[in-house]
């Protein structure tokens, strides 16, 4: 990889890569834009095959993050970051403490948080080494189930544009990855009458999926092809590829991961294929708002926080709405609302003093 070059081309400011040889921390820091405010974004921990596909990932991750945060309507930059390893065995107070120092060190550039494979517990140990840190248990906690709330509401509305209904009575979903985020979504799916399609790595939480909401479970490897209403991607990204795209059996695309394209041109396809799909990080963008109201003057509010989230299913009838008045794809009309934002709040001139 030739990362300089793979900067340039996604814009991005900084890449930060942490190691400390006594915990055995592997981390990389990727800020993609501060324009509206210092980056914020989650730390991910997943076993990668290759430092590259570590970087790569982080790299499509933080900008998501910029266009989710400005899509959301927040005072917030994009960042991410991940550590390679394995969240159910590599976790130790030392290495949170070690990552919570390289943190500090940005100076406030980048204010991390949990994503997948990390909890507030982890954060907490982080919280010990430096201020930058959100979704504590004493703030806003795990930012998952708010997260899982958005989703859910931005998959009625997507149902409602395309049906002019919102009931999921009856509906079949496939969820693909029911872990923190992913099974709370099922929870509220399941609430409201839905069938439920679920896969997932674990026999463990796909055996509760079955007990608790009659769920069928279905290979990962196939479930992007089973005949449903809503495909629902919750797990990595690049789920919608040049090998799944054709074998689709959804009428729409919505779901919590993040990066589901593999690339942005198969928003197109999914167009061609009358396929409505909904643009990740603004369906996804619940995780973010919550955390971002730990840093309004009075302090986090729950209910306020969960006002502005409800706002989700707006935000996409809008880009639907305009996806099809310009004949583009809907995710091309999401980075433009993104973008816009950006450049608008760009040309405010700073007053120095």
């Amino acid at each position: 990889m030739r990362i300089f070059e793979r900067m340039r081309d996604m814009e991005h400011e900084q890449l930060v890569f942490c190691y400390d040889e006594v915990s055995g921390l592997r981390a990389i820091v990727a800020i993609h834009d501060t324009t509206l405010g210092p980056a914020l974004g989650g730390t991910r921990m997943w076993n990668y095959d290759s430092e590259e596909d570590a970087i790569e990932d982080a790299l499509r991750l933080s900008r998501g993050m910029t266009y989710k945060s400005s899509a959301m309507g927040l005072n917030l930059g994009g960042g991410k970051a991940v550590i390679i390893g394995d969240s159910r065995k590599d976790k130790t107070e030392e290495l949170w403490r070690a990552y919570g120092r390289f943190i500090q060190s940005l100076g406030g550039r980048y204010i991390t948080a949990e994503d997948v494979g990390t909890t507030p517990d982890d954060m907490a140990f982080v919280s010990a080494e430096t201020d930058y840190v959100a979704g504590l248990l004493h703030k806003s906690g795990d930012p998952s189930p708010i997260t899982a709330y958005g989703t859910y509401r931005g998959i009625k509305a997507s149902l409602e544009y395309l049906t002019g209904s919102t009931d999921l009575a009856g509906r079949t979903i496939a969820v693909q990855g029911i872990g923190s985020v992913g099974y709370v979504l099922c929870e509220y799916l399941h609430e409201e009458g839905a069938h439920l399609l679920v896969s997932d790595l674990y026999e463990d939480v796909l055996n509760r999926a079955v007990e608790e909401f009659g769920a069928e479970i279905v290979d990962p490897d196939r479930i992007h092809a089973c005949e449903c209403d809503v495909f629902s991607p919750c797990a990595l990204g690049a789920v919608i590829n040049d090998v799944t795209l054709p074998e689709l059996g959804c009428r729409i695309v919505a779901g919590a991961a993040n990066n589901q394209l593999a690339e942005d041109s198969l928003a197109q396809g999914l167009r061609d294929r009358g396929i409505l799909y909904a643009p990740d990080f603004v369906i996804n963008g619940g995780g973010v708002i919550n955390v971002a109201h730990e840093f309004h003057p009075g302090g986090y509010n729950r209910e306020l926080a969960l006002r502005q989230v409800d706002r989700i299913g707006d935000y996409l009838k809008q880009i639907f709405t305009t996806s099809d008045q310009e004949d583009i794809p809907t995710r091309v009309a999401a980075d433009r609302m993104a973008e816009a934002r950006i450049e608008r709040i760009a040309k405010v001139h700073r007053i120095r003093v």
